[in-house]
């Protein structure tokens, strides 16, 4: 729980530096995703409502065929230290996101490039309740089975229960 206080801080209106991992420059579809990515979230530099100052950095990383995203603060350390080293103190929100495929239109057209590795979760709830059923028919084929057992083995009342 300790490594969700995100205590960093930046202002409104600051413009981050972009940073992507080495990974994305490996193959086409992960350049047009960073190209995305870098105009949809990166600010032009003379725009009126933007600080001309940059005081932190949206990192995206690849891992597992996802995108994990970390906002950092860039700290100035002390000018008048020896050992001026500046860092970075994550400040949220973080998120991963799962690209399903990419359309040459802004919400349709072509299909670019498809996700192999991507499950809908219909799918995985489809399989879930798929595996439920499986358990219930296997209960009634063993009560149906039972039932069966017990009409052919049925022994009838005994006499004697009467007596006592």
């Amino acid at each position: 729980m300790s490594e969700m206080k995100l205590t960093g801080n930046c202002l409104k209106g600051s413009r981050p530096i972009l940073f992507f991992d080495s990974a994305f420059d490996e193959s086409p579809n992960y350049r047009l995703l960073k190209e995305l990515l870098g105009q949809i979230l990166g600010s032009p530099k003379g725009h009126p409502k933007v600080k001309p100052f940059v005081d932190h950095q949206f990192s995206f990383f690849l891992a597992d065929n996802r995108i994990w995203f970390r906002n950092y603060q860039l700290v100035k350390s002390d000018p008048n230290s020896q050992d001026a080293v500046d860092t970075l103190v994550e400040i949220g929100p973080r998120f991963c996101l799962n690209p399903i495929r990419i359309l040459a239109g802004s919400f349709g057209g072509n299909v670019l490039w498809s996700n192999p590795d991507y499950v809908s979760p219909n799918r995985t709830r489809a399989a879930m309740k798929r595996s439920k059923q499986d358990v219930v028919r296997a209960r009634r084929d063993q009560l149906k089975k039972r039932k069966k057992h017990k009409e052919m083995n049925f022994v009838g009342e005994d006499e004697l229960d009467v007596v006592f």
